[in-house]
């Protein structure tokens, strides 16, 4: 197809330009490529923000179990060692990345009066992360390593 034609015109001028059916093509064909591209992007983008959670999960998980062998049981806000405005993130030393912070809310509670003693790591998902990854929900890890999730599909889908 040439980018331009050459008609005549009224009163013999050559005219340039492109027809009006070429431009309607044009315009569908970037308009089935954008109904194609944006869904695809918006799953990346959900699935992106799940493996930067799980990642930020995996750290929290693996200093929770330095920070017992250092004191003897998990980090939470009624640690020994806890100030009055302590959270998990200080005694951990570690906080979420902006875009971990943005799409998920991570806690960690300790599993209150368990032999041995336990805890798990959760992070909720929040906002539009909430509506995207409806399937998978609130993602958890255990200390012995124990992955779930809350949505409908499955660990092996969702970790």
């Amino acid at each position: 197809m040439q980018a331009r034609k050459t008609v005549e015109g009224q009163g013999g001028r050559r005219e340039r330009g492109f027809t009006l059916i070429e431009l309607m093509v044009v315009v569908a064909i970037i308009g089935i490529l954008a109904a194609v591209a944006y869904p695809s992007y918006i799953n990346f983008i959900t699935k992106s923000n799940r493996r930067a959670a799980q990642s930020f999960m995996l750290e929290v998980s693996s200093r929770q179990q330095r920070y017992l062998l250092d004191a003897r049981s998990y980090a939470n806000a009624s640690s020994p060692d806890a100030t009055q405005d302590s959270s998990i993130a200080k005694l951990l030393l570690i906080s979420p990345s902006s875009d971990v912070a943005r799409n998920y809310d991570i806690t960690s509670p300790v599993k209150a009066g368990s032999k041995p003693p336990g805890f798990t790591v959760e992070a909720t998902p929040k906002g539009a992360q909430a509506t995207r990854d409806s399937g998978c929900g609130k993602l958890t890890i255990d200390e012995a390593g124990t992955k779930s999730v809350a949505g409908n599909q499955g660990v092996s889908v969702c970790w």
